[in-house]
């Protein structure tokens, strides 16, 4: 299970942020720092014994996925991982097919939406955005009637990191390949909770990053099916089977491995912790705070994941009156210098502007705690009033 990290009597309830390494993983991942530090590339002994352990870990996770190791690609973030997927297919669609459009959906990570807006701006590649309802969810149909035989790519995320919800990659996956186009999705995080099995999902690509599930930061992963043409996007060795040029993170890797197989291991013990108290945080909050919403479905979201909207009220306002109490939490809104907006997310799910910037996130982890979640929704309602009131 994963480190429960004390600052100062803090309560963390921001697991959808970052998680602490679990100390399993930190384990493994020691001995390569010193004592096994050859680079991966050298011929020699050192070399060897680093490469070895960079292929252990790839079978490591091309076993919690379901593939071939040949097919995972080992990146720095969850963030390089969806760049590579985009850039890489979207600029080997066109000029392997002349296909020059891509599909994405409105509530996507930056890490998705503004690589696309990019691609739009400098590279010619057309961008269609796909709606999605009230939910944050991305229906099949909706992907239906937008696909075309001019579109390379659909990438569509697994589980929103904002509201929750988790959308039904199967049944999008269908869709794409009855058009014979490829999908992409960004599982960052849905992978420290949901099934990751790349062959029930049926995405073509699928990115990972470490630090959401008691791995460390600066590690990730891009699957990449067998036979999916993708240009690399950072160039120079032949790592990575060519597709990520630059000396590989070997402990960082290692770590990534073990973290993953951990949270496939233990994933039906870790939603048996944690969904309980996601649904009394859900309950409490809407039966005592008024004007207060859930945004995400009730069902269909995230085992882990409470996300509501507050009528009339400054949500980084509240997050830093959250943080005074000793409560560490997140919320959707985008703080601009002196004109704070609603989130993409929360426009995209048509929450008025009066609702949308009141967003706040309370995400939970293998540590949190009952007395916890009670403290929480005790002190939340004098909290939300009071950024009412300064708002």
């Amino acid at each position: 299970m994963g480190y429960n990290p004390v600052i100062m009597n803090q309560t963390y309830l921001d697991y959808a942020a970052t998680t602490a390494v679990d100390p399993r993983v930190l384990e493994v991942m020691m001995p390569y720092f010193s004592g096994s530090f050859g680079n991966p590339s050298s011929v020699h002994r050192y070399g060897q014994q680093a490469e070895a352990a960079i292929e252990s870990a790839r079978e490591t996770v091309a076993s919690a996925l379901n593939c071939r190791a040949e097919e995972i690609v080992f990146t720095s973030c969850g963030s390089e991982s969806d760049n590579l997927a985009l850039r890489g297919t979207a600029l080997a669609g066109r000029e392997k097919t002349g296909a020059n459009r891509i599909l994405t959906s409105k509530a996507e990570h930056h890490a998705v939406s503004k690589t696309a807006g990019q691609l739009e701006k400098y590279y010619g590649v057309e961008v269609g955005w796909l709606d999605v309802d009230r939910y944050g969810l991305v229906q099949p149909q909706t992907v239906e009637q937008a696909i075309n035989d001019k579109t390379a790519l659909v990438s569509v995320m697994y589980a929103n990191n904002e509201i929750g919800t988790i959308n039904p990659i199967p049944a999008i996956a269908e869709v794409c390949h009855r058009h014979n186009v490829l999908l992409h999705t960004d599982a960052v995080q849905a992978a420290a909770y949901l099934p990751v099995d790349i062959q029930s999902l049926g995405a073509d690509l699928l990115s990972l990053g470490g630090h959401k599930f008691y791995g460390p930061k600066g590690v990730g992963a891009l699957f990449i099916r067998k036979g999916t043409p993708v240009i690399p996007s950072q160039t120079g060795g032949g790592q990575e089977n060519g597709m990520r040029a630059g000396t590989q993170n070997v402990p960082y890797i290692v770590g990534f491995a073990e973290a993953l197989r951990l949270a496939v291991e233990e994933r039906r013990q870790r939603i048996a912790h944690v969904q309980p108290l996601r649904d009394r945080i859900i309950g409490g909050v809407l039966e005592t705070i008024p004007e207060s919403r859930l945004t995400g479905p009730m069902e269909g979201r995230l085992p882990n994941h409470a996300s509501f909207a507050f009528k009339d009220m400054d949500g980084n306002l509240l997050l830093t009156l959250l943080d005074a109490a000793g409560f560490a939490c997140s919320s959707g809104s985008a703080c601009k210098t002196g004109n704070p907006e609603p989130s993409e997310v929360m426009e995209a799910i048509g929450l008025r502007r009066e609702w949308g910037l009141g967003s706040l996130r309370v995400t939970l982890g293998t540590h949190t705690t009952v007395d916890q979640i009670e403290a929480f929704i005790k002190a939340l309602p004098m909290i939300v009033q009071k950024a009412r009131d300064l708002s």
